[in-house]
Formats: structure tokens, sequence, C-alpha cells
């Protein structure tokens, strides 16, 4: 008996130092862990800012991945069916007032992101310009819409964005739209063939993109000629198509004018939502551009960026 009791001894005292330990750590406000268990201050701290992890529900069924539709390209739609007829944009000017187009046509530019004008906004101007090639007065065009704190849209063609990627630069540089007006300047409905079309309007952006980094949205058909085909093809290649309510006669170097003349060209004609066209050819563009503006904004007009461009029923068109 006396050797029993003997041999338990040591499991008992073992016990007892065991409890203790633990009474005291309890005591002194130490804690034990291990690594798959929480101490009660733990647990309430956790509970207390909502981040008490909760168990998986394993019967809860876990959502299948949604699957992205993949864009068809050009040449998986088909375009037979869309008229190919084309037409020039044209109109009848009236000083102080937007164009007179007919509502077919207005329907149709509106189906496809196209815009000759801004029929939400009263007092707005949105100020473009076409850029076939360079004739010396693109720097001075600059210079002065930074003067003025105006926004401008460039429309620039392949060739001008071989021998002109400085002022492109610039464009980009000092928060203006550069627009696509094409690889080589076709007229794009004779073209006929939607791969061919869409072609003249990617492989342009895709060069902008690989030089600056810059993504096209906006495009501008060459001498203003076009399809409903052809708006078709830049709408489902990723392009708003940019027509005018506002042009005149001064893409010709040779046949220029003044200062004056451009200013009494283009100031009667202001009208609320006025997409203007001009090209930086002109000499007289360029040289009229700070008193152009500056009677515009002393008649309360503002400039805008075409990005503020919505269609007539006032939605935001993506």
């Amino acid at each position: 008996m006396k050797k029993n009791i003997i041999r338990t001894l040591p499991a008992l005292i073992a016990s007892v130092c065991i409890m203790t330990s633990c009474g005291a750590n309890a005591g002194n406000g130490k804690i034990s862990e291990t690594p798959d268990t929480h101490s009660e201050k733990n647990a309430a701290s956790e509970a207390a800012n909502g981040t008490t992890e909760k168990p998986a529900d394993i019967n809860t069924p876990v959502p299948p991945e949604t699957e992205q539709p993949v864009k068809p390209t050009i040449n998986q739609i088909d375009f037979s069916s869309v008229n190919n007829s084309g037409t020039g944009w044209g109109f009848k000017k009236t000083k102080g007032s937007e164009p007179e187009i007919y509502q077919k046509t207005k329907d149709m530019l509106a189906k496809y992101d196209a815009y000759y004008m801004d029929q939400t906004k009263p007092k707005a101007l949105y100020l473009t310009f076409d850029e076939g090639y360079e004739n010396g007065y693109t720097g001075a065009i600059l210079d002065t819409l930074k003067k003025c704190d105006v926004k401008a849209a460039f429309f620039i063609t392949g060739g001008y964005l071989k021998t002109e990627k400085e002022l492109i630069r610039r464009m980009i540089d000092e928060g203006h739209i550069v627009g696509n007006h094409t690889v080589n300047h076709p007229n794009l409905h004779k073209l006929s063939d939607p791969v061919k079309i869409s072609a003249e309007l990617s492989e342009l952006n895709r060069a902008v993109e690989e030089e600056f980094g810059y993504t096209m949205r906006y495009m501008r058909p060459p001498e203003g000629e076009y399809s409903e085909r052809v708006l078709a093809v830049a709408q489902s290649s990723g392009f708003k198509t940019i027509l005018w309510s506002f042009a005149y006669m001064d893409w010709d170097p040779q046949k220029q004018s003044g200062a004056a003349y451009a200013v009494e060209q283009v100031t009667p004609y202001f009208h609320d939502g006025e997409i203007i066209l001009l090209h930086a050819v002109s000499s007289d563009n360029a040289a009229a551009l700070e008193t152009i503006i500056n009677n515009a904004k002393a008649q309360g007009y503002q400039f805008r960026s075409l990005d503020e461009l919505k269609p007539a029923d006032g939605s935001v068109s993506e």
C-alpha cells in the first residue's frame, strides 16, 4: 500500500503544479493560447469589431463565374443590309440659329452615336479642327487655346501622325482631344467593304495607342462624305462620329482673306450646342482665333469638350 502511494505521488504533484500554474497565469491576466483556440478576450474584441469569422456553410452553393460576352469583330457582323448610298454632309446656314436638318437624318445620326451639334446644352460651343497636314499654324492655335483656357478637338490623319508627333504630343499633354480622320483620308462609303472602312479607323487608332498610349474615341469622315453603313461600322469599331453645325470655306491656303474676314465668317453664326469646324491650315483662322473665342465668351457661350456630348434625349451615350 505504501509503495502504491509513493508511485502515485509524482503524478499528483504534477497535476497540482499544472493547476497552480494555470491559476497563476489567469490571475496575472496572461493568455495561454494554442494555434486553434482564442481567449474570451479576443472573441469579445472580434465580435465588437465585427471581425468574427463565421464557418463556411458547406451547403451554400458557389455561384458560377459570369462569362463576359465576346464582342464580335467587324468581319463577323453582317452589314450587307445597311444602306451604303453616299451623301455629303451639308446644310444652309442661318445666322444665330442651328441649321435645319431633316428629322429622318437626325434619327439616323442618333442611332449610330453620330453628332452634328449638342441639342441638350444652351450656350455651349464645341471647337474642332481638321488636321489633314501641317501648314505651320497649329502651334500658334495651341498657344491661343492655352492662353484662353479653351479645350478643342483635333482630327488627324495617318500622314499627320507620321510627320507631326511633337504637335500631337502637345495636344494630348494640354488636355485636347485627338480625333480620328482616317489613315489615308479616303471617301469612306466608296470603300464599301466594312473591313476596309474599319481598318481606316482602327489602324490609325492602333498607331496612336502605340506611340502615345492614347485611345481615340471620335471620328470625322473625310470631306464629310458618309453613308449609313459608314456610321454603323464606325460605331461597331468603337467610335462616335462627329460632324458639325458650322463650317466655312477655309481649307484652301491659297484663298485666305485675313483675320477680320474669318471673324466675320464665324461670329454671326454662333448658336446653342454648335460644333464648329475649322481647318488648321488656314492662316486666317490662326490669326482670328483669339478674337473669335473672346467674342463667344462675351456673348455668354462656354467652350466644352466632346466628352460632354449627350444624345438629344439627355441620356448618356456609352
